[in-house]
């Protein structure tokens, strides 16, 4: 029977000056019927999308002064992390070149800044408990004044 409908379709538009025959009505009729149950997806089986991970200029255009000051670290690094001393950004805003000190477990492991490498990596984030910390003031020992 589709055959026949399928051959009708293909005559008339031989008719109508030589139109081709639509892509959509072969489908309608090589397509199976589908099942009430097959046109709606069931919520278990939708995957929740995944979020896109962010390399370290993208971390840090989110923190004050683009995070110069601020801890990053790679996502599987323990206990290494970078202070960001120097960004030098592309045009585009998205990608570029970063400088800072290696800290190790909180401690300071270099003296001098050196090239971060990677910083186009999709894997950097915020490390918040190691960062700019306000400077320690004197007014908890009391100063002595001379006289």
């Amino acid at each position: 029977m589709a055959a026949s409908l399928v051959k009708r379709a293909v005559s008339r538009t031989e008719t109508l000056g030589g139109l081709r025959l639509s892509f959509n009505l072969l489908r309608n009729f090589s397509a199976p019927a589908a099942s009430p149950s097959s046109e709606k997806p069931s919520s278990e089986s939708i995957k929740p999308k995944r979020k896109k991970k962010k390399n370290l200029i993208e971390v840090a255009q989110f923190l004050p002064n683009w995070g110069i000051g601020y801890h990053m670290a790679k996502a599987h690094w323990n206990g290494i992390s970078y202070e960001i001393t120097k960004i030098n950004l592309y045009k585009d805003g998205k990608h570029g070149k970063a400088w800072g000190i290696v800290h190790k477990d909180g401690l300071r492991a270099a003296e001098a800044p050196k090239k971060i490498s990677g910083v186009h990596k999709r894997c950097w984030k915020y490390i918040p408990n190691l960062s700019k910390t306000a400077p320690a003031t004197n007014s908890a020992t009391p100063e002595v004044q001379a006289s």
